[in-house]
């Protein structure tokens, strides 16, 4: 280094040295031992390249030895009684900085002279042991060796390198933050800096700094200037330098102190757990009490108006550390408490005026006034006769909340530097909890709109008990591309649908939405399972080419005990027999996922029994990176014919087999269907002739088959309705007779078949009007209606709430 650094990385252990630069070897070493930093002139000097010394012993890397008794007559033996030799600072022994000689066996060039020199480290960090090293044998002046070469510390600064350490060692230290290295710097400033001694009596700085001679008398010189400070009486002259030594000391380690509480908070965006990070930071180095207030609003994750704080904002206590015995303030200030503060406490103060509000003592009266906002809990023994610091928690000139700092009486009270500590701890703290409020608000919405776009499914419909989970990936954002629904089709049919937009974010949610609202018009339209695929697939073409999806649709007809299946890309269900509790992937027609454009879909349909379950997923459920799908499909089979006592529960025993494994990172959608099918008993039908006779026939039928069902209570608005639906039919069909069907499930359903493709309308009928009440009368007394086209008519149904047994 130049002057003393810039030769860390250079040159080689051979070269000849110019006068005044000296190459350098340097080494940390942590505190069990190992090397944490070895630079490139490291790896000249000793031969070991730095990927093979990081992590190893020190002691099997460094020359420990010193010099041999033969060589005691050699050029480089005098030491100045610096003390032993390198083994005792890597052990630990030795707690002041050391520097000596030692003979390094070099491969194929002898043995090397090496001067050493160590400085202790101490503080929080890992390190230990700062090591400088440097080939005596390689020094040369005036093309000649020197009589004599001995390590020292130097007992002044006046050379032009004094502070090119302090600018230059983050660049010698590289794996280290500014922080560290800044830390080992200040400590090589307060414990010297070694020198070669020349016999002619010159001197080469190594690393610049402070002397470490006469410490005992600098120590007393440094507390006659500290008393003189405390007392508020003039420094004497002669310890002028000591003064200023001990104010540039206490601003030092008060810059310390922020930058460790700089690194101890902010390491996540929890709200909760950045609130305690931010307490606990300051107890007990700076305060023994440390209470945190935050609006209610900042609490909750949400917005709040912009303006001051005034009597009637509601503060929240969040947090309470101190070093008092346990329990002490749990009872008097309760963690979770909301409440105002009144104009005349020095809190409304702070709050309002963004400054911290400095109390040296608090009196028998303020404590007083304080103690009075507090109900049927007298505060005045825990604050009484402490220094009291109010510190706003500000961010971007908006205070989010406050922090009160107390200490003992027995320690010194707070003065104006503290004033000064305390504002700056609450704005770095107030930016990370500011960061971590924003981050829970937009959690907050990114849940709400995930929450809206997902369906809120019954768990129970026609001939089917349905059980759903939906998993957010682990990216910040909780929003994605993964759905599932389930939609109420006639004749007691349900469609289940789950779909998987590829990607992440809102851009992916919002095409969600679009392809979830899609499927659930079309499947309204009662669309074969393929041509809906086949529409989907052009909607998502139209939506732009940017995204693509995968979809599996299944139409559920517990009448008929049938699936009808069609898929675009999407991983197979699971279909678990009720029988012999056997598991299986359904095999069928991948197709494209929708998007691709000009891809055929094609359907199939699989027989199902009562009590049989089919099991749908993304494939965020059962992909891992690194392991092939295969495998988590396998374990979804296992996991789904699983018995449990629910659909929850059967659906919770497979997250927890398949969410468990590393790796995940994708959304999971999962849905359940327990198939549990309508018995034939529960379903009657008849064909209606064309003829204006035949709505007497079917009120007759169907009063006598609610009788026979035990639905006395719902023959009359049944009768009636079937009435209304099937004159209607007769009305408009055309050569196919009409069908009419009943069906006792959760409800009472009927349906009224016909071949005429026009779909009727509900429409306002005047007094005079002789035609437009039958749907009126419908939509009056059903539970629910509607209407749908067939491939041969169209269908008009209705439901009636069974009564209660």
């Amino acid at each position: 280094m130049d002057r003393g650094t810039d030769r860390a990385e250079q040159g080689t252990a051979t070269e000849p040295a110019e006068p005044g630069r000296v190459p350098l070897a340097v080494v940390v070493v942590d505190r069990d031992g190992l090397v944490s930093h070895w630079s490139r002139g490291a790896r000249r000097l000793f031969g070991t390249p730095k990927e093979e010394a990081i992590g190893r012993t020190a002691l099997d890397l460094l020359p420990v030895s010193g010099a041999l008794p033969e060589e005691q007559d050699t050029p480089y033996a005098a030491f100045d009684g610096l003390g032993p030799d390198l083994e005792s600072s890597l052990d630990g022994g030795l707690s002041y900085p050391a520097a000596g000689r030692a003979r390094l066996t070099a491969p194929g060039d002898g043995r090397v002279d090496v001067l050493w020199w160590a400085y202790p480290l101490v503080g929080p960090g890992p390190e230990r042991l700062l090591v400088l090293a440097a080939d005596a044998g390689g020094l040369r002046a005036d093309g000649g060796a020197f009589e004599r070469i001995a390590p020292g510390f130097a007992l002044h600064t006046d050379f032009p390198g004094a502070e090119d350490l302090a600018r230059r060692l983050p660049e010698i230290l590289p794996s280290m933050s500014v922080g560290e290295s800044a830390r080992i710097v200040g400590q090589i400033l307060e414990l010297g800096y070694p020198v070669l001694e020349f016999s002619h009596n010159d001197r080469v700085p190594v690393t610049p700094d402070w002397g470490v001679a006469r410490r005992a008398e600098r120590k007393a010189r440094r507390e006659r200037a500290a008393r003189a400070l405390a007392a508020g009486e003039p420094v004497p002259e002669e310890l002028r330098d000591e003064g200023e030594d001990l104010e540039y000391a206490a601003v030092r380690e008060r810059l310390e102190f922020l930058n460790e509480v700089s690194g101890r908070i902010g390491t996540s965006l929890d709200l909760s757990r950045t609130i305690v990070e931010v307490s606990r930071a300051v107890v007990p180095r700076f305060t023994d009490v440390a209470g945190t207030y935050l609006r209610e609003q900042v609490v909750a994750g949400e917005e709040f108006a912009d303006g001051v704080p005034d009597t009637t904002t509601m503060w929240h206590r969040v947090a309470v550390e101190h070093t008092d015995e346990p329990g002490r303030w749990d009872d008097v200030v309760p963690v979770g408490e909301a409440m105002p503060f009144p104009a005349h406490t020095p809190f409304f103060q702070c709050m309002t005026s963004g400054e911290p509000v400095l109390v040296p003592r608090i009196s028998e009266e303020t404590g007083h006034a304080i103690a009075a906002q507090f109900e049927k809990r007298d505060i005045r023994p825990l604050i009484t006769g402490r220094s009291m610091l109010v510190v706003p928690l500000k961010a971007r000139n908006v205070v989010l909340g406050f922090m009160i700092l107390l200490r003992h009486p027995e320690r010194p009270v707070f003065n104006d530097m503290d004033r000064v500590t305390g504002a700056e701890l609450a704005a770095r703290a107030g930016l990370v909890l500011d960061n971590a409020r924003m981050y829970t608000f937009q959690e907050n919405v990114a849940e709400t709109l995930q929450d809206s776009m997902l369906p809120h499914i019954p768990p129970r419909m026609a001939g089917c008990d349905i059980a759903t989970r939906y998993l957010p990936g682990t990216q910040l954002g909780r929003v994605g591309g993964d759905w599932f629904d389930a939609v109420k089709l006639h004749g007691g049919r349900t469609a289940f649908v789950v779909g998987d937009v590829m990607g992440h974010g809102l851009n992916s949610a919002a095409m969600m939405g679009q392809l979830r609202t899609a499927v659930q018009t079309m499947a309204g339209l009662d669309l074969p399972p393929a041509q809906l695929l086949r529409n989907l697939d052009d909607l998502a073409q139209r939506l732009g080419d940017t995204y693509l999806a995968t979809c599996l649709y299944a139409v559920y007809d517990p009448i008929a005990s049938e699936l009808h299946l069609a898929n675009a890309g999407h991983i197979p269900p699971v279909l678990v027999r009720a029988a012999d509790g056997r598991s299986e992937l359904l095999d069928l027609p991948t197709g494209a996922p929708v998007g691709v454009g000009g891809v055929p879909f094609e359907a199939v349909r699989v027989r199902v029994e009562p009590g049989d379950r089919l099991v749908m997923c993304t494939d965020g459920l059962v992909e891992v990176r690194g392991e092939d799908i295969g495998v988590g499909l396998a374990t979804l089979c296992e996991s789904a014919a699983h018995p449990a006592a629910s659909m929850d529960d059967a659906c919770d025993t497979i997250i927890r087999a398949l969410n468990t494994r590393g790796g995940r990172k994708d959304d999971v959608a999962l849905l359940m269907a327990r198939l549990g099918g309508i018995e034939p008993d529960d379903v009657a039908a008849w064909r209606l002739a064309l003829d204006p006779a035949e709505v007497s026939r079917a009120r007759a039928a169907v009063r006598e088959q609610l009788h026979d069902w035990g639905l006395p209570k719902l023959v009359a608005p049944a009768e009636l309705m079937v009435g209304e639906l099937v004159t209607n039919a007769l009305r408009h069909s055309h050569a196919r007779p009409v069908e009419l069907r009943l069906v006792r499930g959760d409800t009472l359903l009927c349906e009224v078949d016909d071949d005429d493709h026009e779909l009727p309308t509900l429409l306002n009928a005047g007094p005079l009007d002789e035609a437009g009440r039958g749907l009126r009368v419908v939509s009056t007394l059903s539970r629910e209606w509607g209407t749908s086209r067939t491939t041969t008519g169209k269908t008009v149904w209705f439901e009636l709430t069974l009564p209660r047994r």
